[in-house]
């Protein structure tokens, strides 16, 4: 086998993977261990393999033995942690590597993720059905339901006040049904982006202006933008929509009388790479950070916060986040969150105009 095809084997790994010298120091990763360590290849390699990773379990003694005498070691249901990120219950795969004494190569199973993940797909799966469902549905519910709002409205000219009551609730409650409605459509009949070079600054610009001026003038926007980001590959209105849209759940989240922070940052992460899973791979390295200091997401919607018909508002439609994962994921990007009480930021990563690439007007 080629040196290629050996390092085509290890960068499709679909689980982190860490090559661990004698010395207990980080020979090198794959993109996969890259993603969970939330840093790049080239930042870890050298580092001391246990400055960089925690692992809630005595595992020095043991790796020394497994070294000493060429033999593999497993671990697990162990909390494995990053500083970077929250720990995971993971499974630990340690072997002796062949021609290399002293070197282990590092498996981890995020048991949790896993079970995440066929959990989601099964999710995704059912909403699909469901939305397909619902934009048969949506044009003929909408018919009669404009026609009983209509009823209630003519109803209303010769009623009594107790009973406006009741005609007011029918119209209030069909027009909020046709809303839901409409939006199920929206998300059903979203056209492809129009691929072109954006600058992501312009676009933040325009949804905090928009905002402030209107959900979100209870809040404080604070920008920290890296002005020498390059521009991305977009469709500049799809890309507002994504922003509003956020721009709008953290507004909604806050106290509406003491308001609250937003940051939006820009960075760039050249290491940041999207993997398919046909094993292609999508450079994203243009990175927008959304951070609010509100309550945090409610925990049992935490992992699904993107799938339709979840929503931890009241009367949520469960189609906003949803949308917005449908936006970015047209757009070969990919999009995550991080909540915790006090603090929860979404991070959007995009892919970048060619070099030679000039913005349109």
């Amino acid at each position: 086998m080629s040196a290629s095809s050996r390092a085509d084997i290890w960068s499709s790994l679909p689980v982190p993977a860490i090559l661990i010298d004698g010395g207990d120091h980080i020979a090198d990763l794959n993109p996969a261990a890259e993603g969970f360590m939330n840093n790049s290849a080239r930042w870890l390699v050298g580092q001391p393999i246990w400055d960089r990773l925690a692992v809630d379990a005595p595992l020095e003694e043991s790796l020394l033995r497994a070294r000493e005498q060429g033999t593999p070691l497993f671990v697990n249901d162990v909390d494995v942690g990053t500083g970077n990120r929250a720990p995971l219950v993971c499974s630990l795969h340690i072997a002796p590597v062949t021609g290399q004494p002293g070197w282990m190569i590092m498996l981890i199973s995020p048991r949790e993720l896993a079970g995440r993940m066929t959990q989601s797909h099964s999710v995704k799966s059912a909403a699909k059905s469901a939305i397909g469902m619902a934009e048969m549905l949506a044009h003929e519910i909408k018919n009669p339901l404009a026609g009983i709002a209509g009823a209630a409205q003519l109803l209303s000219m010769n009623l009594s006040k107790e009973d406006l009551e009741l005609t007011d609730l029918i119209v209030a409650e069909t027009r909020r049904v046709v809303k839901l409605l409409e939006q199920v459509e929206q998300f059903g009949n979203l056209s492809p982006p129009e691929l072109r070079p954006v600058n992501l600054h312009d676009v933040l610009d325009r949804a905090r202006r928009s905002a402030q001026l209107g959900f979100g003038g209870h809040m404080k926007i604070v920008e920290d933008y890296d002005p020498s980001l390059p521009l991305a590959l977009g469709d500049p209105d799809q890309l507002l929509q994504v922003i509003l849209n956020l721009l709008k759940n953290a507004s909604e989240a806050a106290d509406s009388k003491e308001g609250g922070k937003i940051r939006l940052r820009t960075f760039y992460e050249h290491s940041f790479r999207l993997r398919r899973a046909d094993g292609s791979g999508q450079s994203v390295p243009l990175q927008i950070e959304i951070e609010d200091d509100g309550p945090g997401l409610p925990p049992d919607i935490k992992g699904d916060v993107f799938d339709p018909f979840v929503s931890g508002k009241e009367n949520g439609t469960g189609l906003g986040l949803a949308l917005v994962s449908k936006i970015i994921s047209d757009h070969g990007g990919w999009i995550s969150v991080d909540s915790v009480p006090g603090r929860t930021r979404f991070r959007i990563s995009l892919p970048r105009a060619p070099r030679d690439a000039k913005e349109n007007d």
